[in-house]
């Protein structure tokens, strides 16, 4: 897998568990949007706001593990696949869809994040 996802994402986990403006910044492009679902009606756009949210909703270090890799990138867009397990015993599959500026930065990130259970619901 190019060089370029697997640098995003560790520099990801490190501002994940850091919560430091300069390290969540440093991820994002200016003018970037951050969605924290594909169906979130309103993004976080611009670096400063994705900042902002990122520390209102910020995850305390300690309290969540996360395993994860590159899946796919094609054309400046990146996939990562992992699993998120927080202190509380919630545990959630995650794609991270990432579209990339030039200079590594994220222009565009979404997430999905799922919760495991069954495909469907069996009726009787």
């Amino acid at each position: 897998m190019d060089d370029i996802l697997q640098n995003w994402l560790d520099r990801y986990l490190v501002a994940w568990q850091s919560n430091e403006p300069d390290d969540i910044r440093a991820l994002f492009t200016d003018d970037a949007t951050y969605a924290g679902s594909p169906w979130d009606a309103e993004p976080w756009v611009g670096a400063d706001a994705i900042v902002a949210g990122w520390r209102a909703h910020r995850d305390e270090p300690g309290t969540w593990t996360f395993e994860g890799a590159p899946l796919a990138l094609t054309a400046g867009t990146g996939i990562i696949q992992g699993r998120t397990d927080y202190a509380g015993g919630s545990v959630y599959a995650n794609l991270w869809v990432i579209e990339f500026a030039e200079d590594g930065r994220a222009r565009s990130f979404v997430e999905w994040a799922v919760e495991p259970g069954p495909v469907w619901e069996v009726q009787e």
